[in-house]
């Protein structure tokens, strides 16, 4: 067995339709960190999904619904950190609006 730690998703603005940001390609991932930050001068949201290889992001699999992140607030997501994705889950987000919400999630593979 090995463990590999590892950026699972870089720092990037997430978007504003449902997107895969990270898949478990052939591991099992451990997600030790899950971080948003919000640049923007006003209120925010964000969703998160955890989904199994098999399904399509959607209220079945929802962890986080339009979770508000207030204008300079970041949010380390504890309903995310110790999760696990099985092979081929993968992290979908959704941001309620675009160009305002920065995230960044690292963890382990295992394989």
């Amino acid at each position: 067995m090995t463990v590999t730690v590892k950026v699972l998703v870089p720092a990037k603005t997430a978007e504003n339709t449902q997107t895969t940001q990270y898949v478990a390609l052939g591991v099992t991932t451990i997600i030790d960190k899950f971080t948003a930050t919000n640049y923007s001068a006003s209120a925010a949201t964000i969703s998160v999904n955890l989904v199994t290889g098999a399904d399509t992001a959607g209220n079945q699999n929802l962890i986080v619904k339009t979770k508000t992140i207030q204008a300079g607030e970041t949010y380390t997501f504890p309903e995310i950190v110790g999760q696990m994705l099985a092979p081929s889950g993968f992290i979908s987000t959704i941001a309620g609006t675009a160009s305002a919400i920065n995230i960044r999630a690292s963890g382990r593979e295992v394989s």
